[in-house]
């Protein structure tokens, strides 16, 4: 008699927390940020270099207002495409920038930002932490599957 086997939420977290990205690492946003970086082949770095493949940064204007510049040339700002005056339009950016990143594991894609504690960079990791988790627990149901779990109705 075969005894059916069940998908249930407890396995496909077990099996997302293998991956790094189940309810356990969601809880801890360092353990989040190093698993969302290290999947993307993604490190940020606070200290300025030449080898960075983008730059967001912020600076003051001649009369003295605050803007952030992102852009992957230092050389040539563009004005209209690499200048933002709120930096929460920065979450989106640097989400963009990492998600399609060509980095990997042993040479990953270096990212400058000038203060590695902005609410940019949280928001744009809660966010591709979330759409990986998805990713992942999509594979994790086909893996159950495939190894004769059932989906229960």
């Amino acid at each position: 008699m075969n005894k059916t086997k069940y998908i249930t939420e407890e396995l496909i977290n077990e099996r997302l927390e293998a991956k790094g990205f189940g309810d356990k690492q969601s809880e801890n946003d360092e353990v989040a940020r190093t698993n969302v970086l290290n999947n993307y082949g993604v490190e940020l770095t606070s200290d300025w270099t030449n080898r960075a493949s983008y730059y967001i940064y912020e600076e003051t204007t001649k009369d003295g207002y605050s803007v952030h510049v992102a852009t992957d040339d230092t050389d040539s700002i563009s004005v209209c495409e690499d200048i933002y005056y709120y930096n929460g339009d920065l979450s989106d950016v640097l989400e963009e920038r990492i998600k399609y990143s060509n980095g990997d594991k042993y040479y990953p894609e270096i990212i400058y930002v000038d203060d590695l504690y902005q609410d940019f960079i949280d928001g744009a990791i809660e966010n591709l932490f979330i759409y990986l988790s998805e990713k992942f627990e999509e594979e994790v149901i086909n893996e159950l599957i495939d190894e004769g779990y059932e989906q229960q109705d």
